[in-house]
């Protein structure tokens, strides 16, 4: 069982398939199974390495109380250090939700890390979705996920639940995304569900930027955990242009 170091933490990620390395990162509440259920790591494993890793403070991944530790360039700094493990100078990097958020920060702060950049998921400029009082609070956010999937929030306890609280305050670091992704100098793709309502602004945004644009079928978490099939199709199709550029 693969565990990567960084600054004192313990990294967990699984690896399946040979070739190119791609990197695929969770969002927030979820774990690096997520990748397997929608079947995008079968897809994906016929023809790269793919390393799915749990965040800090989800999944098999250590689960600090310690708010700082959860700061987007020490959780970028995770990414490489998964990157490091496996013995490569660069990765193509997907993130989705949460884990595009730390793909952002991956962009800013390590750049010369990345092959090409998939972002599902996640306004890069705004963050969290606002609601109609304001800011999205994490009280909010729990109450949301509770109508969610079953088991989505079985493995929170009272020992785990202020580093997913930190996970969620940390996503309000938001300065310099977009101008980092633009910077990065490498292939940036947008990913967006059809059911998600912010498809077609995302869509925009992508189309102005220069960049690409992946819609599959489903909402926030339908993109990812149930058109599998769809969204791997679409992902290997652009890190194989990706690699000819």
């Amino acid at each position: 069982m693969p565990f990567a170091a960084h600054r004192g933490q313990r990294i967990h990620y699984t690896v399946e398939g040979a070739g190119p390395l791609v990197v695929l990162q969770h969002g927030l509440l979820m774990d690096a199974k997520a990748w397997k259920q929608g079947g995008i790591v079968g897809a994906l494993a016929q023809h790269f390495q793919v390393a799915c890793i749990d965040s800090l403070g989800h999944g098999l991944s250590d689960k600090p109380s310690d708010p700082a530790l959860y700061d987007q360039q020490q959780r970028a700094g995770d990414i490489v250090a998964v990157i490091d493990d496996l013995g490569s100078d660069r990765a193509h990097l997907v993130g989705h939700s949460m884990g595009a958020w730390m793909a952002v920060g991956a962009a800013r702060y390590h750049s010369r890390r990345l092959s090409s950049l998939v972002l599902g998921g996640w306004d890069i400029v705004s963050g969290l979705p606002r609601v109609n009082k304001g800011p999205l609070r994490y009280e909010a956010f729990i109450a949301f996920a509770r109508r969610g999937p079953p088991n989505l929030l079985d493995w929170v306890t009272r020992e785990t639940e202020p580093g997913v609280r930190a996970c969620f305050d940390a996503l309000f670091q938001l300065e310099g995304a977009r101008d980092a992704v633009l910077g990065a100098n490498v292939p940036v793709m947008i990913w967006e569900g059809q059911r998600d309502p912010a498809h077609d602004q995302r869509k925009e945004f992508a189309k102005t930027n220069g960049w690409q644009f992946l819609s599959t079928a489903g909402d926030h978490l339908g993109m990812l955990l149930a058109h599998g099939a769809e969204t791997a199709r679409g992902i290997r199709a652009f890190v194989d242009q990706a690699k000819a550029t």
